[in-house]
């Protein structure tokens, strides 16, 4: 230990909960409650408490593996860096910088966020450049940049929930996701609130909730076209606010106004009553917030369907102003600050957008290098992985497991085993670094510090409480080696503190502006919420206090009005028919993370969700002749997982539901559709045709 106490932050989902970290006896480190942090006060949920075991040399790695007669060897670290370097250097020789990829993770921090985006731009040249976040919140934050000018999770503190009327939580399953913040709604509705839960199966969350509206998978956006139809047809609209804070309210209106209840409840299967009573509830308190997650995003029209539930926001006048507004529940680690300096294939650090000819030239200029210089956007994630072995001949990947996470997984596996060259940094075997020729072993949250930006747009300081294993090295450190064999000696610090502070000169003027956020403030500070500008003049004098609450006197956009966006119904990508007649939906259950990684490596937690399962309705139980625990093929047109039934009435009798944190043949997103929403570029995880075929009886 670096030192008695280290207060320090999660190192998985978008809350990023406090938590303090003492020595334990015997050795290592265990985690203790901090309860000065206001978003999780002391509360953690059991990966959080649980997160010191993969500090274990047990469960992770601790030499550099390379590919020698087909098997994955030990080997150290000059030889690894080397052909990493040579990889990447004879494929750009050969085939042209963009034939090299690099492929990011939503739970790095900002500082390696932001050196993996310059690496790829300054050091290979490459525009293709993309990350995991793609696949969690992109759609929301489309739709809030074309609505309000400006993408953050939640342009408030958590702290305000229990203090609104009501929320509208959609396609959230907060009690399994961020079991902290489940309190928030308990507090809502303890100080007089209400809850209403859109979800097609009646989760824990649900089960909180004042009203459960189950619509069918992929009917999100008609569910609130139908409740803005109402709510115009009930004279429930705040005409002044959208007179005065917006545009384009007569042509979304008239798109509204075509899905008639009747129409609303045949498409979702709400029926008209509970639209109405969802409705009186949204908007007879004086404010009110409709907070969204995966549910309505992975969808092939997320970025309309969110955009349908902000208009009903602004519709009745609750978005910038207090207590009121539309947020999106961020989901990875740094999901946040991973989009917003760099990995992400059309935007450069601060948020700013890689087309725009100020901001490469702003960026060009922190970086020492000729703007003209500067590759333009490139693929989106699924698109680069698409492509890998054909236009894409190396990779090198930090921080994510597409062979697990990625729609289409085995045609994305099948993509991977075909590149020329792979390299994966990462803290364990993952079933992605099983296929690479050289695996790094990197540093972890509690042997680093760096920087992260939950869900509220919160920048906090994790700090480095041990030291990694013999034989590890940070990502940083890994960049820096690269650049070098490659031919750049500068511009790659292996030191954190030196990378956030060429961040905050990249990000100054930009959206997401960090420029008066240092280490020093957030040591002394329970975060900053960004947009931070520094003082223009440096002078010694009062600190810009950071931005809790975005746009209450207007928005980010030209005219500072926020915009109504027109958007209709359409169908999911793949409707059910004869042949797959099931709608299957996934997400995640509270003992596991995204591809579960890491979490399948922690004993407590696998012993508390030891594999993948089917929920489904007894209904169809009945029809497939399955009881609880048998073994149930799920197949959709891309191929085939097998995992036990879990029959219960939670579910609507059309949907099937599956987890999607396990490999092998149980692998949830074997089955997924890679269909595209043309604006994120987000997958539709949450909705495919599927046939139950067959059942073992075990």
């Amino acid at each position: 230990m670096t030192a008695s106490v280290t207060p320090t932050h999660c190192p998985y989902c978008a809350l990023q909960c406090g938590m303090n970290l003492t020595p334990a006896p015997g050795g290592g480190v265990a985690v203790t409650e901090r309860a000065d942090f206001p978003v999780n006060r002391g509360a953690l949920c059991g990966k959080g408490r649980t997160a010191p075991a993969l500090l274990s040399s047990r469960v992770r790695l601790t030499s550099p593996l390379v590919r020698t007669g087909g098997v994955l060897v030990p080997a150290g670290w000059d030889e690894a860096l080397a052909r990493i370097a040579e990889g990447l250097a004879r494929t750009r020789a050969d085939h042209g910088p963009d034939a090299c990829a690099v492929f990011g993770g939503g739970g790095l921090t900002n500082e390696k966020a932001y050196a993996l985006g310059k690496f790829a731009r300054v050091v290979l040249g490459t525009s293709q450049i993309d990350y995991n976040g793609r696949f969690c919140m992109s759609s929301a934050a489309a739709a809030g940049i074309r609505a309000f000018g400006l993408d953050r999770g939640l342009p408030f503190p958590l702290e305000d929930v229990p203090r609104t009327g009501c929320v509208i939580l959609v396609g959230s399953n907060l009690a399994e996701t961020m079991p902290p913040a489940l309190r928030f709604v308990t507090e809502l509705k303890e100080n007089g609130g209400t809850l209403i839960v859109v979800d097609p199966r009646r989760t824990r969350t649900a089960e909180q909730a004042d009203l459960h509206l189950a619509p069918r998978p992929g009917t999100d956006l008609a569910l609130a076209l139908g409740m803005l139809h109402l709510i115009v047809a009930e004279g429930r609209t705040d005409e002044e606010y959208v007179r005065d804070r917006t545009s384009g309210w007569e042509e979304a209106r008239a798109a509204a106004m075509a899905h008639w209840p009747e129409y609303v409840e045949r498409i979702t299967g709400v029926s008209v009553p509970l639209l109405r009573q969802a409705v009186r509830m949204f908007c007879e308190p004086g404010n009110a917030m409709v907070l969204t997650a995966r549910g309505p995003e992975q969808q092939s029209k997320g970025t309309d369907t969110v955009g349908a539930w902000i208009n009903l926001c602004l519709a009745t006048g609750r978005a910038g102003r207090p207590l009121s507004g539309y947020g999106c529940l961020t989901g990875q680690g740094n999901g946040q600050g991973g989009r917003e300096h760099g990995q992400k294939a059309d935007q450069l650090p601060g948020y700013r957008k890689l087309t725009d000819p100020a901001a490469r030239r702003h960026v060009a200029e922190v970086w020492g290098i000729d703007p003209d210089t500067l590759p333009g956007p490139g693929r989106s994630a699924y698109e680069l992985l698409d492509a890998m072995g054909t236009d894409i001949r190396s990779l090198l990947l930090m921080g994510s497991n597409p062979v697990v996470s990625a729609p289409r997984a085995a045609h994305v596996e099948e993509r991977l085993r075909s590149l020329d060259f792979l390299a994966v940094a990462d803290v364990v075997l993952s079933e992605t670094a099983e296929l690479a020729d050289v695996v790094l072993p990197v540093t972890q949250w509690a042997e680093e510090s760096g920087t992260t930006t939950n869900l509220e747009g919160r920048v906090l300081l994790r700090r480095r409480a041990v030291d990694p294993p013999e034989g590890v090295r940070g990502d940083l450190d890994v960049l820096h080696g690269l650049a070098a064999l490659l031919g750049v000696e500068k511009g790659f610090p292996a030191d954190p503190g030196e990378v956030f502070e060429e961040l905050r000169r990249a990000s100054a003027g930009g959206p997401a502006d960090y420029s008066g956020i240092t280490y020093d403030r957030l040591a002394r500070e329970n975060g900053v919420f960004w947009p931070c500008p520094a003082d223009d003049d440096g002078a010694d004098g009062p600190q810009h206090p950071g931005t809790p609450r975005l746009f209450l006197d207007r928005f980010a956009t030209e005219d500072g009005r926020a915009r109504f966006v027109p958007v209709s119904h359409r169908p999911v990508a793949e409707e059910p028919d004869d042949e797959y007649p099931v709608l299957l939906t996934t997400g995640r259950v509270v003992a596991q993370y995204q591809s579960g990684a890491q979490t399948r490596r922690v004993d407590e937690l696998n012993a508390a969700a030891p594999g993948p399962f089917v929920e489904m309705h007894p209904r169809l139980a009945e029809r497939l002749g399955a009881a609880d625990g048998d073994a149930v093929t799920v197949v959709s047109r891309r191929g085939r997982a097998v995992a036990p039934a879990r029959i219960t009435t939670a579910i609507r009798p059309d949907t099937v539901f599956m987890p999607f944190h396990w490999p092998g043949e149980g692998r949830t997103n074997t089955l997924t559709n890679p269909a595209l929403d043309p604006v994120s570029r987000m997958p539709e995880f949450k909705a495919c045709a599927v046939r139950l075929e067959a059942v073992r009886k075990d």
